[in-house]
């Protein structure tokens, strides 16, 4: 089976420059089902949302289809790290009590996916995905930010970006939902952790193997000025969208 990998060729600067999770986040997955053996963390990349799970749960299987990215995960001594694609788990029937997708499942075949989730779920488990939005930073910054999404590259974000775009709201989740609150990623980074951090986007990757030029370059003498000493940390914060539900009503 095949899936749409937009990161193992980048899988390094990947776990490198991502944002974390904020704890708040895993506390409130972690309250929504009774029981705390079996988490599975599908889609897990680089074990990001595995490693807060495993504070919380017994035993955490975190599986990805990309044998790149798992490279770079942590270890952790309750997290089993498994390839594997999302629809073919490889768990047993009614054997996890959590099911998380952290920034990929609009990635997924969802109804091949979902399918899944209800087959390894508890009845009284839960399942929550989530992703998050562009950073915000100064005006004048997110707007240069901006101004590179959804001018600059555009064209090259994959598809399947609208769910992000559309922050979820129209995600297909066929389980009964649960109203989430709102979360933010809250970082202070210098100026080259951002242009780091930009430099994972799919977008920024399809527009440098089409272009042979880096996209940020566009930008980046405006955003040195707007940014000024370039050492200096800014708070960067993260909008994250979510959607939570159970298998059953």
């Amino acid at each position: 089976m095949t899936f749409k990998d937009h990161f193992s060729g980048h899988a390094s600067g990947y776990a490198s420059f991502r944002p974390r999770y904020p704890e708040a986040l895993f506390d409130f997955v972690a309250a929504l089902t009774p029981g705390r053996s079996l988490a599975w963390d599908c889609a897990t990349g680089n074990g990001q949302a595995a490693l807060g799970l495993a504070e919380r749960f017994t035993r955490v299987i975190a599986t990805d289809a990309s044998a790149e990215q798992l490279a770079q995960a942590t270890p952790h001594s309750r997290i089993e790290y498994r390839q594997a694609p999302a629809e073919q788990s490889g768990l047993p029937d009614g054997s996890v009590d959590l099911v998380t997708v952290a920034t990929a499942v609009h990635w997924l075949d969802f109804d091949r996916f979902y399918a899944e989730a209800k087959r390894v779920l508890a009845p009284d488990g839960a399942i929550v995905v989530w992703s998050y939005n562009l950073p915000r930073v100064t005006p004048e910054i997110s707007a240069l930010i901006d101004r590179l999404s959804y001018q600059i590259v555009k064209t090259y974000w994959p598809p399947e970006r609208r769910w992000v775009d559309e922050e979820y709201r129209h995600l297909p989740f066929p389980f009964t939902e649960v109203e989430a609150p709102q979360f933010w990623i809250e970082e202070r980074w210098g100026l080259s952790r951002l242009l780091a951090y930009i430099g994972t986007w799919s977008a920024t990757q399809r527009y440098l193997k089409a272009h042979g030029e880096d996209p940020r370059d566009l930008l980046r003498d405006e955003m040195a000025a707007a940014w000024g000493d370039p050492d200096q940390e800014r708070p960067v914060r993260f909008p994250i969208m979510m959607r939570a539900g159970h298998p059953r009503g």
